[in-house]
């Protein structure tokens, strides 16, 4: 890719990636954007560098060559968050750079992560919320505290020249970027669209269980004159950043609920007896004109269930039990949306079982383990495969759970 300028003074680096899972187990079908920026006023910050994932970090030294900047013109490294994806930069650069004539900025909590994950303990300024630094010619970089989002150290850099924020993972999104519109004031309709769609399930994958810290770091952005947001992921928003300023606003409030007025179905069948009541529910789920998503799992990845649920008010799971307990994959999904704080979600419950029951059982313990403080129906289990009549009580349930729905979300 080749460097950009984001506006006057600021400049933008981004490689692509899309052949791994991110975090080691999210997939990403459609990339993501891995995002460094330069801000040149008499000296030179760069501010977050990016992974050492392969080819990364050489295209980032590569768009440095094209912006006619060399490493030793680097005069201070900023890192505002310190997860590998955006600071294993830090290693090549300090050893093609060859001396230690910069600095690097960063909060107090991570100087002690820069020691362990890289061996670097000098040149080292930590800062704190209200800190800045002059580089001269009218530009001064502001600091500001965002812990937890989504790492205790993590915070923001603010150009006071540009109003440019600076927000690392905050306000980012999956998705790669085109070499040719990095930018929100170059896109149509339907690719703002995508990536609305792609800022949602990271959310849902990598910052929803630290909701309460983004919406305090949503407070803190919506007091500043912030004219452009350029975060470590995904496009730059500098026609319209109030736009992902109040995605993420909405986000963060899907954890207490209530979301959109749509219903999540997540189910997974041994031998299909679990499956025939599948549609029953959901007829009466739409029959009540609500939107429905169904996920079976394991085929769908959690990272696309995730999203779904975060984005919903209502939940059915349908969930065969398996020695005692609930089928593995679906218990597996429950409890990682409940450590990602999915709360207060109206919902319902149906399964198979053969010589024992037990699914509810270890579904109440991940639900009260995970204080999600769901609302359930009342459940439905069955011996074998549904009769007539249980597909009917199925349908009525879907309806039951609909209404509730809406009514929540109409309250």
């Amino acid at each position: 890719m080749r460097t950009t300028q984001v506006t006057d003074g600021v400049f933008r680096l981004s490689a692509n990636v899309d052949n791994i899972l991110f975090e080691g187990m999210w997939p990403i079908p459609n990339g993501i954007a891995m995002n460094s920026y330069v801000v040149k006023g008499e000296k030179a910050a760069i501010i977050d560098g990016v992974c050492t994932w392969e080819g990364v970090p050489e295209e980032l030294f590569e768009q440095l060559d094209q912006m006619k900047v060399k490493l030793e013109d680097i005069d201070y490294v900023i890192i505002n968050h310190m997860e590998p994806d955006h600071s294993g930069w830090l290693e090549p650069f300090s050893a093609l750079r060859g001396d230690e004539n910069f600095e690097i900025l960063c909060t107090q909590r991570a100087v002690p992560l820069l020691e362990s994950f890289y061996g670097i303990t000098k040149n080292i300024r930590p800062v704190k919320s209200g800190d800045t630094l002059d580089l001269g010619d009218g530009r001064v970089l502001a600091f500001e505290e965002i812990p937890n989002v989504h790492w205790p150290e993590t915070m923001a850099t603010y150009d006071t020249k540009s109003k440019t924020l600076f927000p690392c993972d905050a306000f980012g999104s999956f998705g790669a970027v085109s070499d040719d519109a990095p930018y929100d004031d170059q896109l149509d309709e339907g690719q703002i669209d995508f990536f609305e769609r792609e800022a949602s399930r990271y959310f849902a994958d990598i910052v929803a269980a630290f909701s309460m810290p983004t919406k305090k770091a949503i407070d803190k952005v919506e007091s500043l004159p912030v004219d452009i947001i350029a975060p470590g992921h995904g496009i730059v928003w500098r026609k319209n950043p109030q736009k992902i300023v109040d995605d993420y606003k909405r986000y963060a409030s899907y954890s207490k609920g209530p979301a959109k007025p749509e219903v999540t179905v997540i189910w997974g069948s041994m031998y299909g007896n679990t499956e025939q009541g599948v549609q029953p529910v959901v007829e009466g789920l739409e029959s009540e004109g609500v939107k429905v998503h169904v996920h079976e799992v394991p085929e769908t990845d959690a990272g696309f269930v995730l999203q779904s649920v975060w984005e919903s008010s209502g939940v059915v799971l349908g969930m065969p039990t398996y020695e005692y307990k609930m089928f593995p994959a679906m218990a597996a999904v429950v409890d990682e949306i409940g450590k990602k704080k999915a709360f207060n979600r109206k919902a319902f419950s149906f399964g198979s079982y053969g010589w024992s029951g037990g699914a509810q059982k270890e579904l109440q313990e991940i639900v009260e383990r995970n204080k999600m403080k769901w609302d359930f129906l009342e459940p439905l289990e069955f011996m074998g495969k549904p009769t007539e009549d249980e597909k009917e009580l199925l349908k009525q349930r879907g309806k039951e759970l609909a209404v509730k729905v809406k009514e929540w979300c109409n309250a």
